[in-house]
């Protein structure tokens, strides 16, 4: 939960600084700049997800996903112990957001061979996908 809030603090001081966001844990060097930005947010339910050998091996191969080169950021993550409310969901096992300079940068990385074999090969872990794309 940490590196979570570490993120978030980041993203927030770079945001009101100067619009321009230099991440600690990025894909691809340099800074990050929202203006256009498209935010990919992938949120993962395991068939099984109390098997920590399937969980393991989707995050593997979700690190392996930010070799693509229009990747700017991205974060895989887990659902935070924070309370139980209505608005929040902790059901998922896996989330992994990535951050493109653009739509077309996204599009790109959708027909990636990188992205297609993630896909091929791991898709059996996995009985719900939810995917969650926003731009400024």
């Amino acid at each position: 939960m940490k590196n979570r809030r570490s993120f978030l603090k980041k993203l927030s001081t770079g945001i009101a600084a100067v619009g321009i966001i230099p991440f600690a844990k990025q894909a691809n060097a340099g800074e990050v700049k929202l203006k256009d930005a498209l935010i990919h947010h992938v949120f993962f339910w395991l068939k099984e997800p109390a098997n920590e050998q399937h969980k393991k091996q989707l995050v593997e191969a979700l690190h392996q996903l930010t070799k693509i080169k229009t990747i700017k950021l991205s974060h895989i993550g887990f659902p935070a112990s924070t309370e139980d409310r209505d608005v929040v969901d902790h059901s998922y096992s896996v989330s992994y957001m990535v951050l493109f300079d653009s739509q077309t940068d996204q599009d790109s990385y959708q027909v990636d061979p990188i992205h297609l074999k993630f896909v091929e090969e791991n898709q059996h872990l996995w009985n719900k996908v939810i995917v969650y794309d926003s731009i400024d």
